[in-house]
């Protein structure tokens, strides 16, 4: 199979959807398909007239027929750009999570998201979504059939853990974002003073450096600067896995929650908050899932995870037990596939519903 797959920004960028992509194009490709990249501009879901005529040029090139698999980032916030498209190409969405309901937005970006996603998804053919919950969110929300929309998870290498560090090391990765609850996880690790504990945040700060900063000076007035180690973007998160004792991620809400699988798949016990796709994923066995802007509640658990070694081994065992039922990378790709294929004999969305 020849296809387009076009992505705004930074490929390599440090995030749970880019490295979604990053990953399903490398198994692409190992599976022998031809994939070309086509490399949008980063203002994407709030394009200027250039980035969406740059966009449209590029769809334009493409020969009729052609299969294109498009970041949400960039379909949901282009409808009339996918419209033109629609009747020659074969369209696929892929959604992370809706743009809508990104956390920090003003009440307007909010609804000008909402709409734009609204009027573009009926022109796709197919929708991709990576997360059981995603597709329910997509179909209430824009009135899209169940049967248009596919559910593919990220995937996951298992990889356990040879030994529990002696001091407790809490790992936590994610974008500073205010949808990541990074001040939830301080609030809370501000309450465990009397504990012996060290805590790395791992994810980047360029997305929003002022909220990065703000964390930081919490961290300070809390008094636990000497204790958590913001560590920035890395290019792999191996190492933090299989050196930590607990992974803690405060998040508000998540389209999947690729951290957390990941976190699993080396056999972490989790603790985190029970919202929207994470439920789904983190079963009870592998930690404790408490309720989202509650310091005092994942403090709680934080305790007894440290306190209690006894308590930390179960949950391993758990998360590591959930982890093997994920799904792999090439299982990812390999359902993408088939749903390209089955939307080139389909209507689009919007003739449909």
């Amino acid at each position: 199979m020849k296809l387009w797959f076009a992505i705004p920004g930074d490929l390599n960028a440090r995030t749970g959807g880019y490295g979604y992509d990053r990953m399903v194009i490398a198994e692409l490709r190992a599976l022998g398909h031809e994939v070309e990249v086509l490399h949008w501009e980063d203002d994407f879901p709030m394009p200027d007239l250039g980035s969406l005529a740059q966009a449209h040029e590029s769809l334009r090139a493409i020969p009729d027929g052609g299969s294109v698999l498009i970041d949400g980032l960039a379909f949901s916030a282009m409808p009339g750009v996918v419209a033109a498209e629609a009747n020659r190409l074969n369209l696929v969405a892929l959604v992370h999570h809706p743009l809508c309901l990104e956390n920090g937005l003003t009440e307007a970006d909010a609804a000008k998201l909402d709409a734009t996603e609204r009027a573009a998804l009926p022109h796709a053919r197919r929708i991709i979504v990576t997360s059981p919950e995603t597709a329910r969110e997509v179909a209430a929300r824009f009135h899209v059939p169940s049967r248009c929309i596919t559910s593919v998870p990220p995937g996951c290498s298992w990889r356990r853990r040879a030994h529990i560090p002696e001091r407790p090391r809490i790992l936590s990765v994610g974008s500073l974002i205010p949808r990541k609850g990074f001040d939830t996880l301080l609030a809370a690790l501000a309450c465990l003073k009397d504990l012996d504990w060290h805590a790395r945040i791992v994810g980047s700060d360029s997305a929003d450096p002022a909220l990065a900063r703000t964390l930081r000076r919490q961290a300070e007035d809390a008094g636990i600067q000497d204790r958590v180690e913001f560590v920035g973007a890395v290019e792999t998160v191996e190492y933090e896995m299989m050196t930590a004792s607990i992974f803690a991620l405060a998040s508000r809400y998540e389209g999947y929650g690729m951290a957390f699988a990941e976190a699993m798949a080396h056999g972490l016990p989790i603790v985190g908050c029970g919202v929207a796709a994470v439920s789904d994923l983190v079963p009870e066995e592998a930690g404790f899932l408490v309720p989202p802007d509650n310091p005092d509640a994942f403090a709680g658990a934080l305790r007894r995870l440290i306190e209690s070694g006894e308590l930390l081994s179960k949950f391993s065992d758990g998360a590591w037990k959930a982890g093997q039922s994920l799904p792999t990378w090439s299982d990812a790709a390999k359902t993408i596939v088939a749903s390209i294929e089955t939307a080139r004999h389909e209507d689009r969305i919007g003739h449909i519903a």
